[in-house]
């Protein structure tokens, strides 16, 4: 359908554009043992591989029904909240894998630092659709920040 791929092709470039004007990484779990690191005298994991790193933007949801709590295994109550975000990258860009982790590395407007710091980590794989004009990836926020 030639008129819905021009459509299409035009709202993708129109997000791109407007909405992943920040830079995030993507980056697999760290696999390797920590080392301390004598400065701090705190253990560091080491990076994990980058997947991807470009444009994007993390999302936050406003819906609450998105926030749900979860009790930890020997507590009575519930303690923590599982925080609902969402990953929006370039169709081009590679589908983030459950379990990696997302940061955003640099944002567009200096006075949106808010996200720099926090790290996430992908739920589920990028979602795939027949019709589609941005990559969505479901996020939980990691509550002790980057592993």
């Amino acid at each position: 359908m030639a008129g819905l791929d021009a459509a299409l092709a035009g709202v993708t470039a129109w997000i791109g554009d407007n909405l992943l004007i920040d830079t995030v990484r993507v980056t697999l779990p760290a696999t390797g043992d920590p080392v301390l690191n004598e400065a701090t005298g705190q253990l560091e994991y080491p990076d994990g591989d980058i997947l991807y790193e470009g444009p994007g933007a993390v999302q936050g949801s406003a819906a609450q029904a998105e926030i749900s709590a979860v009790p930890d295994h020997n507590l009575p109550w519930v303690q923590e909240t599982t925080s609902r975000y969402r990953l929006l990258t370039p169709l081009p860009a590679p589908i983030p894998p459950k379990d990696a982790v997302v940061t955003v590395v640099a944002v567009h407007d200096p006075a949106h630092t808010g996200l720099l710091g926090r790290s996430w980590t992908c739920t589920d794989p990028g979602r795939a659709g027949t019709v589609e004009v941005v990559r969505i990836t479901p996020l939980d926020q990691l509550r002790t920040g980057a592993p």
